[in-house]
């Protein structure tokens, strides 16, 4: 099988990596580059997240937790952006930042990155672009709209080309059982767009052979139900750049794929290769350039739904629904050879090979290379090596042969032109660069090599730099810079005297020489700059130049040891690790010669790296006993520096340095110290221990303390940590260490104030030591509640002064327990009452002796205390409640107690009497308003009448709202007694407002009226009292509305507006009109009657009853309202009230009741004086044509608004009234407006002259138009068409008023004013089409630049001025339409030159063809003329077409002889065809033989059977020259044009032909052919053959010549043979004789090891090439071959 010309390889599988198939498609897999790879996975919406697949790290797997709608990542950043519905938002991952967030305001359908900064986005109506990089874009912007053919579309592409000019949408959709691809092109700089049918489309670049700028291409592909295609277009051509010739070209579908279509494509800029992948796995290869198919395959079984470019092999990536990701890229090593396989494909290989520098076509290259040279074709042949793949011709031997060429007279060297292509196109290699240099600086033109050089067009090599130096050392510097030549470099630096840059070139180049001698020999010369330029060596940036140590040995064989000082600071201030040993160095230096110089330096902590153990020791030698300290970790060194030097070290830093000591040894060195002198060394150790008891830890601190039996230190030391450490045991030792101190004060101190300590611990302690004071274990037992235990342990100690000092002195409030133990331990009780009456009792607390005591049943021990508390004027609550209980208990008049008593605690002694006397209790709930315990009591006893007592004299609204809830089954047995005994009895009235409002709140509306009627109706303190007369009434209204009238009736104390307004709100108005009868209520009185009653006579009768202002205006009011205008006026004027006049004006005004209101309006006027009852005057006096009086009216004294009146007087057609009005103000504008109307037309125009207004103008303008006063409408129109915004009303006024000539006249007289504008122009133009078409042209003639050409040319289109509307075209380079319309109104329009002239200039092809049409149809004796013109534009195959299908072909036969040299087969069919019609058979010889584009076989098939033999001998030649001799025979044979047979037989070169056509003319007896044959084919006929047909048919005599040429040839060779042969004796002779004399052994290397014998090896096993077994894939239809990958 043959190698294939693609690499294809299967990079990863999605689902090995555990990612879902059902997580694979279109909408949820993105391949955007090939970078990454971003999956949104979602099996449920809580473990939705993002999985991105980084290709260029290894196949990196990241796992986001996101929920997105879309995810899609950036090109080569770590950017995603995510779309949730619509919403937008980009993260920049690596910075973990958002960049940018928005809310679209529609749907995005589609969305793309389309390039490094900028997103694409697609929604169902517009694309917009999003630069997520610029910080001023908060937004998308938006682009273009979506053309209407993508509608239903589902959008799967978006693509961008590489300046963002030209943008393409594609979609597909299904129709009608198929999926059809739309695709939508826009064109940002024409703001076009153009809807094409296609399923897959890129755009491309490519530089074609000769353009100065590449050209811009547009590729797409579609399959259709007659086929598929690829189309590649340019777009955008550059001015300069060769046209390219768009390409169409078949794509090839298996027929098993009868729904496959193309899904995607990609374009490689290195190969200029088209990638087209389709649904169905199929790869197809197209050449941009030419279009033609390089190669077809199938790459994948499953449907490829993403793909995108892959930078690094020039090919193309993609992903299926399998998950696979698959790579498809050309192989550079097979696909050359792959394309040479086919002979037609021979150019399309040389040019792939030249474009992308692959190899397998060199061998072409070389070829064509030679022949053009030997053909001396020398400038050809430079473009060939110029563009050689690879360069592998641009050789030293090329430029030597171009350069033995010589120089054509009057042009440039063949060098020098190949030289200039080069320069054109790429960069000069060496050899190259130096042959030009070489005669360029011989010329002394050293500008060009500086232009060269800058535009870097040549290549810096060393050699060059050399060559260039002896004429400029500068340029030279430049060129050994860009060779890299460090030396050379350095040296020009020199030369220069640019030493400061040599230091920076060293460190960018890499270069190292030799600095330390270069030091050495500075420092000798001038120490100062060694120190400097020591300094600029050791401090480079990227490291020390020199060694350090070597510097410092210069500096110290001088004895510079301050400069060594000093260099060795600066060298080594970055303080590296790898410095430690020169750290060393500079301090024991300066130890041993300037010790406080060392002192500084460590000081200043420079450095960390020395060595620190060799330093402590010279520190320690030179004195510095503290440096010593801090440089040596030695433990016994250490010990041994503060043992022996513990006086001479500061105490502040002996504490500062144990802190850097571990803990170990810290805790060794303070032991040691102790050990050797525990009192000298106490107070340092004890502060070390205070200072870091928190690292050292407290217990190694204190064992060490008591290791030494110290309990002074520990003393003190746990002094200083006692009151901050929250460890029990710590404090413990200090009480500990305190109590053996004899320190009892400290020891009752930390037990009363510290709270870490373990009590019962301590305690123990303090009872074990025999203690001189008892106070500290009294403090810990009285804190901590071991009272009991203390009292045992003084009780058994007989320690009964410290008990009574406990009592008295440290804490009085445990006299309660102290007496409890007391008992407990069965005291004497006489003790116990002497103990107890030495307490204060004022400290005692009551409430735990009474518990305490109550608890062992000794409650009357406690009364002779309790009455002496009394006696003392002790009044606390537990003593009362004490002597209550036992009142109770001993029945002492215990109610007269709880009754007059108010100091007890209510409730416990309430809870105390319930199970003794529920009375006693509830005296005492009563007393303490302890409301629910009250009422518990009362229930379960049925004591109902107390609790309503309570309840009324209680008012807790809350309460009642407990007792009246339906839940308590005892509500209606309490209710009786509250209705029947409580509130009866109550004589406070808010005892009985708050009773009765918690029965309103209730919703005991029946319960409340019984109650209310028994304190209201029946005589009772309550009887007048308001708010309850109120409360029945509003009762009433809610439960019983039939009892309000009569309540209404018998009660006189409510408030009536409340009430009133009360029965208005539950639609009692009879009631209400009764209360405000009652209450003298007038106005609310009749408001109820006309606004609830609505009643307006009972409102009149009252109001004249009444005869109040007040009710009068209410009334007018309800009239005005009512429509009774004249009564409604008669109550205002009644009640002599203005204030409604602005209502009172307008519904008079509506009712044209004009003589009323001017009544009212002078009742009015007596007491106001506002502008709108003076306007409304005015008005009204116009209304009624009082005009005398207006005009009186107006002259005096007045406020009303004339303006505005004279407005409405005018709109109601009141012009007399208007125009007094207008005169009066002098407002000429509506003056003028009004004069119209009264048709005082010259009046008018004067005013509207004064006015000097458009709408004053338009109106007086219309007026007199419409009364024909034409000289006046002119005046006015002239002031209107000057405003462009007016012109179109004006023309539309006289058109519709019939009135053009006057139109015409206006239009054409505003021609001259000052403010003439375009649409003037232009409606005058338009008039004339309609009015005068006549005049047309001959104004487009004088003012085409001032019209507005669109709007005219739809104007003469409509007119049917069709020379006009080109005439307008052409103007405005409409040349498309211009042509077209010419065409299409030939009668009128059409002008032979003058379509010549347009065609050639229109932008739409397509026009050619319809213009051919045209003329052929119209104007056939001219149709060649025409062609003539569009030669150069016109696909000339789809001419020949055309015509071919309407049989007038020989119409164009001149032009098509004259573009048959392009040799375009269609031609050359179309020019046979017609030279065979016409039986020209020497034309059609010529063109057969000159133009070899057709198809010969079917060409030569026709003409073998034409009748005229001039043809079959055409026939005949065809065949010869297409090698088919045996037909090309036959055929002269039939005619007998044995001539030609002959020579065909000679030309094939066959034997078995010629013998045919030997035998033949044997065969018929022609003698004279059978000898013409011999001469003829004398190489091709074997003798043989001739000497045997000769004896068998007699023809000796005409073979003789033959056979005696054939006879002298053998001599001849005889005799080479045997010279040979002598010669071959000779040299064998000769060998023979040489090997005999020579020895036997010692004669050279043995076979085995003397090399290859006997010619070059054979490149294969059998010295024979295997034989190719593959078909190409070409697009000729064959089904593709297998690839070998299993698909």
């Amino acid at each position: 099988m043959a190698p294939l010309p693609i690499q294809f390889t299967e990079l990863l599988s999605l689902t090995q990596l555990d990612i879902a198939p059902t997580s694979i498609g279109f909408n949820t897999t993105t391949l955007e580059s090939d970078r990454y790879i971003c999956v949104r996975e979602k099996s449920d919406e809580a473990s939705a997240q993002v999985v991105i697949i980084d290709l260029h790290n290894n196949n990196e797997i990241t796992r986001r937790t996101i929920k997105a709608d879309s995810a899609i990542m950036h090109w080569s950043r770590n950017i995603i952006a995510l779309k949730a519905q619509r919403t937008l938002q980009i993260f920049d991952l690596d910075a973990k930042g958002k960049l940018k967030s928005y809310a679209m305001p529609e749907d995005v359908v589609f969305w793309k990155w389309i390039s490094e900064r900028s997103l694409g986005l697609v929604t169902d109506t517009a694309v917009f672009h999003w630069d997520i990089l610029d910080p001023a874009q908060a937004a998308p912007v938006k682009v273009f709209d979506r053309h209407v053919n993508l509608q239903g579309s589902q959008i799967i592409n978006y693509r961008v080309n590489s300046d963002e000019k030209w943008m393409v949408v594609v979609g597909i959709s299904s129709q009608q059982g198929r999926v059809v691809g739309n695709l939508q092109l826009y064109s940002k700089d024409r703001t076009i767009s153009q809807a094409i049918e296609g399923h897959a489309a890129a755009f491309a670049e490519i530089r074609m052979e000769g353009a100065p700028s590449p050209t811009k291409l547009f590729t797409f592909s579609v399959r259709t139900p007659q086929g598929a295609k690829l189309h590649v277009v340019e777009v955008d051509h550059p001015a300069g750049n060769p046209v390219f010739q768009k390409k169409a070209v078949d794509v090839y579908f298996p027929a098993e794929a009868t729904n496959d279509f193309p899904v995607a494509m990609q374009v490689s800029s290195r190969f200029s290769i088209i990638y087209l992948v389709t649904k169905y796995g199929f790869i197809h290869l197209y050449d941009l350039e030419t279009g033609t198919c390089i190669f077809m395959n199938r790459i994948s079984s499953e449907t490829i739904f993403t793909t995108a470019r892959h930078d690094s092999t020039s090919g193309i990536l993609c992903v299926n629904r399998k998950g696979q990701v698959l790579s498809v890229s050309v192989d550079d090593n097979q696909i050359i050879p792959y394309l040479l396989q086919n002979p037609a494909n021979s150019q399309l290989a040389i040019n792939l090979a030249s474009r992308a520098g692959l190899a397998g076509a060199d061998d072409l290259y070389q070829q064509q290379f030679n022949q053009l040279m030997a053909q001396n074709n020398f400038v050809e042949a430079a473009k060939v090596a110029a563009n050689s793949p690879r360069g592998f011709l641009r050789t030293p031997q090329t430029i030597e042969k171009f350069k033995a060429v010589p120089a054509p007279p009057g042009q440039l060297s063949v060098i020098l032109q190949y030289f200039g292509m080069l320069l054109d196109k790429t960069t000069l290699n060496k050899y190259e660069t130096i042959e030009l240099v070489k005669p360029v600086l011989a010329q002394n033109r050293k500008h060009l090599l500086e232009k060269w050089l800058k535009e870097k067009k040549l290549e810096c090599t060393e050699e060059l730099g050399d060559i260039v130096r002896p004429h400029d050392i500068n340029m030279a510097l430049e060129i050994y810079l860009a060779a890299n030549a460090p030396q050379k470099v350095v040296a020009a630096y020199a030369e220069t005297g640019q030493f400061d840059k040599i230091l920076p070139y060293a460190a960018e180049t890499g270069y190292n020489p030799d600095y330390t001698g270069l030091l050495q020999h500075i420092v000798r010369m001038n120490p100062e700059k060694g120190s400097e330029f020591a300094n600029q060596l050791a401090g480079h940036e990227g490291g020390a130049l020199v060694d350090i140590d070597r510097v410092v040995d210069v500096f110290l064989s001088q004895s510079m040891i301050q400069a060594a000082t000093a260099f060795l600071l600066t060298a080594l201030e970055k303080n590296n690790p790898e410095q430690g040993h020169q750290q060393t160095r500079l301090l024991e230096i300066n130890l041993l010669n300037a010790p406080q110089v060392a002192a500084a330096i460590l000081g200043n902590n420079m450095f960390t790296y020395y060595d620190k153990a060799k330093i402590a020791q010279l520190c320690e030698n030179a004195g510095l006993f503290q440096q010593a300290l801090e440089h040596y970790e030695d433990p016994a060194a250490i010990k041994r520096v503060l043992c022996n030097n513990a006086a001479g070290l500061n105490a502040d830093f002996v504490a500062g340095f144990f802190g850097r000591m571990s803990v170990e040894d810290s805790l060794d060195c303070l032991k040691e110290m102790l050990r050797v002198n525990i009192r000298q060394n106490l107070q340092i150790v004890v502060t070390i221990a205070t200072k870091y008891s928190d690292l050292l830890g407290p217990h190694r601190l204190i064992a060490m303390f008591e290791s030494f039996k110290n309990f002074e230190g520990l003393y003190y030391y746990l002094g200083t940590v006692v009151n901050l450490t929250e460890d029990g045991d710590v404090v413990f030792k200090y009480i500990e260490a305190a109590t053996k101190c004899g320190q009892t004060s400290e020891v009752t101190r930390i037990c009363r104030e510290n709270n870490f300590f373990n009590p019962e611990k301590v305690k123990n302690f303090l009872k074990e030591v025999p203690l001189t004071d008892y106070l500290p274990l009294i403090v810990v037992c009285d804190r901590f509640n071991f009272v009991h235990d203390l009292i045992l342990y003084l009780y058994r100690n007989q320690q009964f002064a410290s008990i009574e000092s406990y009592v008295q002195k440290v804490n009085p409030s445990r006299t309660p327990a102290v007496i409890g133990g007391l008992l407990d331990v069965d005291c004497d009780e006489n003790t116990v009452k002497g103990l107890l009456q030495s307490v204060p009792a004022s400290m005692v607390p009551v409430d735990e002796l009474v518990a305490e005591v109550e608890r062992r049943n000794r409650l009357k021990m406690l009364l002779p205390f309790l009455e002496s508390m009394l006696a003392a004027g002790n009044e606390q609550t537990a003593v009362y409640n004490a002597l209550a209980k036992i009142y109770i208990d001993s029945n002492n008049n215990p109610e007269k107690f709880l009754k007059e008593n108010d100091k007890y605690d209510t409730a416990i002694v309430g809870s105390y009497c319930e199970k003794r006397d529920p009375y006693l209790a509830f005296i005492a709930y009563e007393k303490g308003q302890n409301d629910l315990e009250l009422v518990k009591i009362t229930n379960e006893n049925s004591m109902f009448k107390h609790q309503a007592r309570y309840l009324v004299a209680r008012r807790d609204p809350e309460l009642w709202q407990f007792v009246l809830s339906p839940n308590n089954i005892h509500r209606r047995p309490l209710v009786d007694q509250v209705v029947a005994t409580a509130v009866p009895e109550s004589t406070d009235p808010e005892d009985v407002s708050t009773a009765v409002q918690s029965f309103l709140q209730n919703d005991l509306p029946t319960e409340l009226l019984e109650l209310l009627e028994k304190i209201i109706l029946e005589p009772s303190a309550f009887s007048d009292n308001s708010n309850l007369q109120n409360l029945i009434i509003l009762t009433a209204v809610k439960a019983d509305k039939a009892r309000v009238m009569d309540y209404i009736n018998r009660l006189n104390n409510y408030d009536g507006p409340d009430i009133a307004n009360i029965c208005i709100e539950n639609g009692l108005f009879e009631e209400a009109l009764e209360v405000y009868k009652k209450a003298n209520a007038h106005s609310d009185a009749i408001n109820v009657l006309i606004e609830h009653i609505v009643s307006i006579d009972r409102a009149y009768a009252y109001a004249d009853r009444v005869d109040l202002p007040e009710v009068w205006s209410r009334l007018g009011k309800a009239q005005i309202d009512g429509l009774r205008i004249s009564d409604g006026i008669d109550s205002y004027i009644r009640a002599n009230d203005p204030s409604n006049y602005l209502e009172v004006i307008e519904m008079s005004s509506r009712a044209g009741k004009h003589d009323e209101l001017i009544k009212y309006l002078q009742m009015c006027r007596k007491t106001l004086r506002e502008p709108p009852i003076d306007s409304a005057m005015a008005l009204s006096l116009a209304r009624v044509n009082k005009l005398h009086e207006l005009e009186d009216f107006l002259n005096a004294a007045n406020v009303a608004n004339i303006e505005e009146t004279g407005d409405l007087a005018y709109e109601e057609g009141l012009h007399q009234a208007a125009k007094i009005f207008f005169t009066s103000i002098s407002n000429w504008a509506k003056l003028a407006t009004t004069l119209v109307y009264l048709e005082e037309y010259q009046n008018a125009v004067e005013c509207a002259r004064k006015a000097n207004n458009i709408k004053v103008w338009k109106q007086v303008h219309e007026a007199c138009v419409a009364k024909k006063e034409f000289r006046l409408s002119q005046i006015c129109g002239l002031n209107l068409i000057v405003h462009a915004e007016e012109l179109h009303d004006v023309v539309r006024q006289y058109e519709r008023a019939g009135y053009f000539d006057e139109l015409i006249s206006l239009l054409e007289n505003g021609l001259g004013l000052e403010r003439a504008h375009m649409g003037m122009f232009t409606e005058l133009g338009i008039a004339l089409t309609k009015y005068h078409p006549e005049k047309v042209m001959e104004h487009l003639k004088l003012f085409w630049g001032r019209i507005n050409i669109p709007k005219m040319i739809r104007a003469c289109e409509s007119a049917h001025l069709w020379p006009e509307l080109i005439f307008l075209y052409c103007h405005y380079d409409e040349w498309d339409n211009a042509a077209l319309a010419m065409m299409e109104r030939a009668a009128d329009a059409w002008e032979h030159q003058s379509f010549k002239d347009i065609i050639v200039k229109v932008a739409n092809l397509e026009i050619y063809y319809r213009a051919l049409n045209f003329y052929l149809q119209e104007q056939p004796r001219m149709i060649t003329d025409l062609l003539a013109s569009l030669a150069p534009r016109i696909d000339v195959a789809r001419v020949v077409r055309m015509f071919e299908q309407s049989d007038n072909i020989p119409l164009i036969k001149p032009f098509l002889l004259n573009v048959q040299t392009q040799n375009n087969k269609v031609v050359n069919n179309a020019i046979n065809d017609l030279l065979i019609e016409e039986e020209d058979y020497k034309t059609l010889r010529d063109s057969v033989e000159n133009y070899d584009n057709y198809d010969p076989v079917e060409l030569a098939q026709r003409l073998e059977q034409h009748e005229l033999v001039f043809f079959r001998q055409v026939a005949a030649n065809i065949y010869r020259k297409h090698k088919r001799w045996s037909q090309s025979i036959a055929l002269s044979k039939q005619d007998k044009l044995f001539k030609d047979a002959i020579e065909t037989a000679a030309v094939s070169g066959r034997e078995d032909v010629v013998d045919e056509l030997l035998r033949y003319f044997v065969d018929i007896g022609n003698r004279e052919c059978y000898a013409a044959m011999l001469y003829a084919c004398y190489d091709l006929i074997p003798v043989h053959t001739v000497m045997e047909i000769s004896w068998r048919y007699g023809l000796n005599d005409y073979a003789m010549p033959f056979m005696i040429n054939v006879m002298r040839e053998q001599s001849m060779k005889i005799s080479t043979l045997e010279k040979d042969n002598e010669e071959r004796k000779q040299r064998e002779a000769s060998q023979q004789k040489t090997e005999e004399e020579t020895p036997i052994l010692g004669r050279g290397p043995l076979m085995i090891t003397a090399g290859s014998m006997g010619g070059a090896p054979q490149p294969y096993g059998n010295g024979m090439m295997p034989q190719q077994t593959g078909m190409m894939p070409q697009a000729t239809g064959f089904a593709p071959q297998p690839t070998g990958f299993g698909f």
